[in-house]
């Protein structure tokens, strides 16, 4: 089956993103679910989903990616930024990058193996 790349974003990278958020959130800043809902314009359902790992989870990031959420969280919640904002750039700054561009390859079988589709 054909997925294009913004397939991917929606799917999976929206959703993993906000679940590394809310786990951050939780962990390092000590937030309840109605707090990081209210941050994340989500319902608490959907936080616990998220922090329970039935949504969000078949998308994994790799260090780098995860200090560099990490860094975003604690902008969000120290100088208040809009999350959807910051999620929206973590979005732009991973196309491409090797877990999406390889998580990407695993839901469309048809891509060659040099693809370069992601890349901006």
């Amino acid at each position: 089956m054909k997925v294009m790349p913004q397939e991917v974003e929606l799917w999976y990278l929206i959703p993993a993103l906000r679940g590394k958020i809310a786990k951050i959130l939780v962990k390092d800043y000590d937030l309840s679910q109605v707090e990081i809902a209210k941050i994340l314009k989500i319902t608490e359902s959907a936080v616990s989903q998220y922090l329970k790992e039935k949504r969000g989870n078949e998308l994994k990031f790799t260090e780098k990616e995860i200090e560099s959420i990490r860094e975003i969280v604690g902008h969000i919640y120290s100088k208040k930024l809009d999350a959807n904002q910051e999620i929206y750039k973590l979005c732009v700054k991973f196309r491409g990058c090797d877990s999406l561009c390889n998580f990407h390859k695993t839901k469309d079988k048809s891509l060659p193996k040099d693809c370069d589709i992601c890349v901006c």
